[in-house]
This record gives C-alpha cells, structure tokens and sequence, in this order.
C-alpha cells in the first residue's frame, strides 16, 4: 500500500516542510482536479533570509497571485529561480511574473520553454482547429466538436506572459539548491520534456504529474504529433522511478507526498494495461474509431473540457496497440480511422 505521511494538504497561502528545506504549498485551480502541489525550497541563506527557488507557480489569475502575495509577505522574501516541471498553464502561469518582481532566471527543459511559447502564441500546430482535425480524423462526433470549437486561446489566458529567456536543464543535470544536489530526470508522454528533479541526500524526488498516487496522468496524442506513440513514452518515463529508492517521499502535483514509488509505477503499468486489453476486445466484431470508443475508456458523463482530454488519450491507446502490433487500422472513404484487433 502507498503511504501518505501528511494527512492534510497546506490551506492556500500556507506552507508546510516536507523535509528539510522542502516546503509545501497548493493553489486552487478552476478545474474539476481543483488544486496543485507547488513547492518552496531553502536555497540561498537560512531560511529566514534564504532566496528560494520556487518549482511550479499556479495558473496565472488573480485568486492564484493574491495568494501569492500573501506567501510571499509572510515567508518568500526573496526569490532566486523559478523552476518549472513543465509546460502546462497551471504550472506555468505565473512564472513571468515571478520572475519580472524578484529579477529571478527561469530554469525549465527546452522541450517545455518552447512548448510554451508556442501554445501561448496558436502557432507550430498549437490551434484549437489542428487539434479538432486530429479528433474529426479519429471519429469525434459532431455534437461534441461544437462544444469545443470557438472562444479564445485558453492557454494564454491562464499564461498571460511567459519569460522570453531561460536557464536550459537537460536530463542528468545536477542543481545545487540551498544545501543540497538534485538532479534532473526527464520524462515523456505527458509533455515534451517533462522535469522531475531528485535529491538523494533528502530521499525525495519531486515528480510533476509523471508519478500521481490517486489518478493516472494524461496522456494523449496531440495535433503537433499526429501519429505519436505517447503513451510508450511514458510508461517508459515512469519505469524511471524504479530506479529510485522503493521508500523515496514521492511529491507529486496532485494529491498528497507519498511513499511507495515502486508500487505506484506497477499500478500505473496495470492500470494502462487493462485499458489496452478492453480496447482490444471492444475491436474484435467490427473497426472502430477512437470516437467510437470513448465508452469503452471512460464510463461516466463528459463535459467538453473532459472530452478534449479524453479523445487524446483514447488515439493515445489506440496508437499503442498499432504499433505494438495488436491492432491493424485503416482510413475509411468518410475520412475516419479505424482500428481492428489483430
């Protein structure tokens, strides 16, 4: 079983140590998964007078730097780096401004800096209607196209500024944060370029969203990879963490601290492994699109924001089996694919 030494999440605008010079904090978000996990470490100086490196920073809103303010009038004085897992608005979308009121460098991977920059800005294939070409392609109806079609750039408007420099990490760097060394492990699947960062003197490993102990991360395929395998990439990403200490304190975006990584990533491995086994006898009588199949994954009621989300991870699933092997496809004269169990 999975062990949660913290029996209550810090309210927002609070923080709580993890371990020694790691501190926990959460920001609401306006989502069904209604918060995340952001984390304050000691860097330079005691912590009375430290300049922190921040990881993660909240959606960029003003209930989330309102909050912030609070943090850092009682306890962030000064702030030396922002560090981000990755590209995503509720890790990013704050980072500029951070950055902008304490003269503080962004540190992230290559992959999520310039991710960013390009969802921010609807460019490189990062438009609502590349994305909604992919899902007509793989059979969304067209009652549930209309709920996502229209309105704005989500994106930019829970990343309002981004920085336009950056300090590169790539996979393996060692950081020197406060007192201690951490170094970067970089995943796949979720993200581009995904940072965890691991610090074996403290046996800590703050995971992003790679490693969740209650819900399994999104992985979906997007209009920028049209014909990605990303759901390989990350249950290769998390087998990672197999190589970690089996009681490191895993700190996770969402949800509670937890130990028992190695059980988690066995979880996470059965848990996809069950999808792709209902995926593959839903595809014995007749092909199927990934439309056909949002059934099949998820079994309660989606709103379109849930759709959006689900229809990637059902070609994310269905790529898997396709290039496995297990699955043939084929494009149909309406301009369909449709997959069939081999």
């Amino acid at each position: 079983m999975l062990h949660y030494p913290f029996a209550d999440t810090p309210a927002p605008g609070t923080a709580r140590e993890v371990a020694p010079g790691v501190h926990w904090h959460s920001m609401p978000l306006p989502f069904q998964l209604d918060h995340i996990n952001l984390w304050l470490l000691e860097d330079q100086g005691s912590e009375e007078q430290a300049a922190w490196t921040l990881v993660d920073c909240g959606i960029g809103n003003g209930e989330t730097r309102a909050l912030w303010e609070k943090l850092l009038e009682q306890r962030v004085r000064t702030v030396h780096r922002v560090l981000l897992t990755h590209y995503h608005p509720d890790h990013a979308g704050n980072a500029a401004w951070l950055c902008e009121r304490f003269g503080a460098r962004l540190w992230a991977t290559q992959g999520e800096y310039l991710t960013a920059h390009a969802v921010r800005s609807s460019s490189a294939g990062y438009t609502k209607e590349a994305v909604l070409s992919v899902f007509r392609r793989n059979g969304l109806a067209e009652s549930l196209q209309a709920g996502m079609a229209g309105g704005g750039n989500r994106y930019a408007a829970l990343v309002p500024e981004f920085p336009h420099s950056y300090h590169r990490i790539i996979e393996g760097d060692r950081l020197k944060i406060g007192e201690h060394e951490w170094r970067a492990i970089v995943g796949h699947g979720h993200a581009p370029e995904h940072l965890s960062l691991h610090c074996e003197a403290l046996n800590v490993v703050i995971a992003g969203d790679m490693l969740l102990s209650t819900i399994s991360t999104n992985v979906s395929v997007w209009s920028i990879d049209p014909e990605g395998d990303p759901l390989r990439l990350f249950l290769d990403s998390i087998e990672r963490y197999l190589e970690l200490p089996a009681d490191i304190l895993v700190l996770p975006s969402h949800g509670k601290p937890f130990r028992g990584a190695h059980e988690r990533v066995a979880q996470l491995k059965a848990h996809h492994a069950e999808r792709l086994e209902e995926l593959s006898r839903a595809l014995e009588r007749e092909p199927k699109s990934a439309g056909e199949l949002l059934g099949v994954l998820f079994r309660r009621k989606l709103d379109a924001h849930q759709t959006f989300f689900a229809m990637g991870e059902a070609i994310a699933h269905l790529h898997y089996l396709y290039y496995a092997g297990r699955a043939g496809r084929s494009l149909g004269e309406d301009g369909i694919m449709r997959y069939a169990r081999r």
